[in-house]
């Protein structure tokens, strides 16, 4: 079943043990590259083979519902075992960065953050036009929408948003100039 003929897959699917057999011969290898591409990075080579399996139990699960669902107009066969052997490893990887303890589990000492006041950052005189500085106030000190800091101030919520964009652009620029000065 190297290119997946109709008539192949219509005897698979019928749950013909040997077409199953040259499925997994032919497909294996499709597979279990499409996994280890995934997995050799994060030097989880050695679960290759178990993924593999995963992923022909995905295959048959539901009375091969995956591999009735394979269109050969959308894609070739090996392809699409491709995208689902892929899908399988980054899924194999993101439960073995699950946590394995639940927050509750957890100590209240060592969750708990000591309370602090929001600090500001200090703005130089000058950097930013008076209308700019004036909704940096509103929408960060004063915690306010744009739509309510355009009434304050007596525009349209977009030019607040527009005057908002200027402002953070200018900031960064600055902050990421002075940021070099002390290194080095």
């Amino acid at each position: 079943m190297g290119a997946g003929s109709d008539r192949e897959l219509a005897d698979l699917l019928g749950g013909d043990k040997a077409a199953w057999d040259a499925f997994v011969r032919a497909q294996a290898p499709v597979i279990f590259a499409a996994v280890r591409r995934r997995l050799l990075p994060a030097g989880r080579d050695a679960d290759c083979e178990d993924v593999v399996q995963e992923v022909f139990v995905k295959l048959c699960r539901g009375d091969f519902r995956l591999l009735r669902a394979f269109d050969p107009a959308k894609a070739k066969l090996s392809t699409y075992l491709t995208v689902i052997a892929s899908s399988s490893a980054i899924d194999h990887l993101r439960r073995l960065k699950a946590p394995t303890e639940t927050l509750e589990a957890q100590p209240e000492g060592t969750l708990a953050v000591p309370p602090q006041e929001p600090s500001f950052l200090t703005i130089p005189e000058g950097l930013l036009s008076p209308r700019q500085a004036l909704v940096i106030e509103l929408l960060y000190r004063q915690d306010l929408l744009p739509g309510e800091a355009a009434e304050i101030i007596g525009v349209d919520p977009q030019t607040v948003r527009s005057m908002h964009h200027k402002a953070l652009t200018k900031l960064r620029k600055h902050f990421a100039e002075n940021s070099h000065d002390g290194e080095g």
